[in-house]
């Protein structure tokens, strides 16, 4: 490896850390928290009996899981504006990442709710409580336990997803390693280079993962 090429890689190293610290990281953080707040949404109405919701939830699961995010991405980003609706490039990637984690992770959330014994639901309902208090109060503190190791894989997997959003000109990690790449033409070292950026983030979250699933362990 000749000089030039380690100069190149040691000057982009920094360039990508900071493009993944100040854009991949807060496009995924904010996703994913939207999103798992419209899977919460959803899980509960698939295990309510409201049959209307349970059905449009059931629809809205099914086409986004049915869907390419990258085909969704630029429905909303250039497809939109085409009827009026014009949306800045990282807010078309948080509403895309955010729904498309909404539908993924309703199901996780959806068969953990389902794993918690119906028995208590049912002494729920004895000692006054609505349904809403039941979810509250008895089934979703257990629920969120038995899910948080399938959560915290969508959001290791959203963070490499953000990837997507160099198509919709957001400048994160691959746009950046792109950027360069276009200058120096050593597409191949920076790409690696690109990788292992992700690979340094991912296993941070892997790390934290496994430290708050410790916890978690320790308050059962």
């Amino acid at each position: 490896m000749s000089d030039r090429i380690i100069t190149i890689l040691v000057n982009s190293f920094g360039s990508l850390l900071l493009a993944g610290l100040k854009m991949t990281i807060p496009l995924a953080v904010i996703s994913f928290s939207i999103g798992l707040v419209i899977a919460l949404f959803t899980a509960l109405v698939q295990t309510a009996n409201i049959p209307v919701l349970r059905k449009l939830a059931r629809f809205y699961v099914w086409i986004i899981r049915g869907t390419p995010m990258m085909v969704q991405l630029f429905v909303v980003y250039f497809g939109l504006p085409s009827i009026g609706i014009l949306l800045s490039s990282f807010v078309s990637a948080v509403l895309v990442f955010s729904i498309s984690v909404g539908a993924y992770c309703s199901e996780t959330v959806r068969a953990a709710i389902e794993s918690v014994p119906h028995g208590q639901i049912e002494a729920g309902y004895c000692v006054g409580m609505n349904y809403w208090q039941i979810m509250y109060r008895i089934v979703i503190p257990q629920a969120l336990r038995t899910a948080f190791p399938p959560l915290s894989n969508s959001l290791i997997g959203l963070v490499k997803d953000t990837s997507l959003a160099y198509s919709i000109s957001i400048v994160e990690i691959m746009a950046t390693a792109q950027r360069i790449a276009t200058r120096t033409y050593d597409y191949f070292l920076l790409y690696i280079e690109a990788a292992f950026v992700y690979l340094i983030f991912c296993t941070f979250l892997q790390w934290l993962q496994r430290y708050l699933e410790r916890k978690l362990e320790a308050l059962r």
